[in-house]
């Protein structure tokens, strides 16, 4: 692994590490915060989203803390950013509500935070896109198609190149046989 990526995967890993371990060990502490936007979506998508505002932190919280140590790791890394990605969409949603602040200066922090999120939010979704050197499936894709196209076209060609030796081998074999 690249020492850039060696680097850099754990960094972008490390906050969600440290928020999921908190999230999964204290999750009365951010209930108050996420029930603006887990009673919602529990209603809208029952048996989906826990009921309990607290279940839903904590689950966030386990998806955040293994997907970033594998992303820090290196396992997995493109679905672990992607998990963290989905994950961020909720805490930010519920925890950095700039629009309903009614001081200026808490407004301002509010949509600092927000646009953190959003920053690391295209810092997660450029991990879930590397593919660290190897062609992607895309990719892949494309050039097996080229390739199979290419061998089609090299046996029509041979076949026609052919055609007219066979043809008068099978007659000449025709006439020695009868």
């Amino acid at each position: 692994m690249p020492v850039l990526r060696m680097i850099a995967r754990p960094m972008l890993a490390s906050m969600f590490v440290v928020g999921g371990l908190d999230a999964v060990r204290r999750p009365a502490r951010l209930a108050p915060m996420a029930d603006k936007v887990v009673k919602p979506l529990a209603e809208r998508f029952p048996g989906v989203v826990p009921e309990s505002t607290e279940q839903a932190v904590r689950l966030n919280g386990a998806v955040q803390l293994t997907a970033g140590v594998l992303l820090a790791l290196g396992r997995r890394p493109r679905p672990a950013a992607l998990a963290l990605a989905a994950t961020l969409v909720p805490v930010t949603w519920a925890g950095h509500r700039f629009w309903e602040a009614e001081d200026p200066a808490e407004r301002e922090q509010q949509l600092i935070h927000l646009l953190k999120n959003v920053s690391m939010m295209g810092g997660l979704l450029l991990a879930a896109a590397d593919t660290a050197g190897r062609p992607s499936l895309a990719w892949r894709g494309r050039h097996a198609v080229h390739s199979a196209r290419h061998d089609v076209a090299v046996a029509a060609r041979t076949a026609r190149a052919t055609r007219g030796p066979a043809m008068a081998a099978g007659r000449l074999q025709g006439r020695i046989a009868g």
